[in-house]
């Protein structure tokens, strides 16, 4: 981006910044991106996927959702990049997908919810030793 005139002078800082900024269509694809999980739903399903691979059927059942909300919301966040899914015969199923973008927003829906991923946590636990499997010796206890 070529260096602009500005009306006021406070450094170097913003004719630094906009010489890196990305052009109008990365910040659309960014935002769009935000607009999947701006919808409680469709939050709701991205956090479920980002931890188990579902099935529609599973997911209306236990997100209480009718099947075409489900396969709406499903639809929207696969053709965002959130989410992949697989044919096994007659089953669709649906896991986040392996992508920079997904991966990232994972770990900010699980930042801001303050949560700890149940994959690593379980990961966590079974490398853990009997001892620390079962809480003992663990810190503040």
């Amino acid at each position: 981006m070529a260096k602009r005139d500005l009306p006021h002078d406070h450094g170097d800082a913003l004719p630094d910044t906009l010489e890196h900024m990305p052009d109008a269509g990365a910040f659309a694809a960014g935002a769009a991106t935000f607009q999947q999980l701006s919808d409680p739903s469709r939050l709701r399903i991205f956090w479920l996927l980002c931890h188990s691979e579902e099935c529609g059927a599973n997911l209306a059942a236990a997100l209480e959702m009718s099947q075409a909300s489900i396969s709406h919301h499903l639809k929207s966040l696969r053709l965002h990049g959130l989410v992949h899914n697989r044919r096994e015969g007659k089953e669709i199923y649906y896991t986040l997908a392996d992508n920079s973008t997904a991966r990232l927003a994972h770990q900010m829906v699980d930042d801001f919810f303050c949560l700890t991923c149940p994959t690593e946590a379980r990961k966590a636990h079974e490398n853990k030793g009997p001892a620390m499997a079962h809480g003992r010796g663990g810190a503040g206890e």
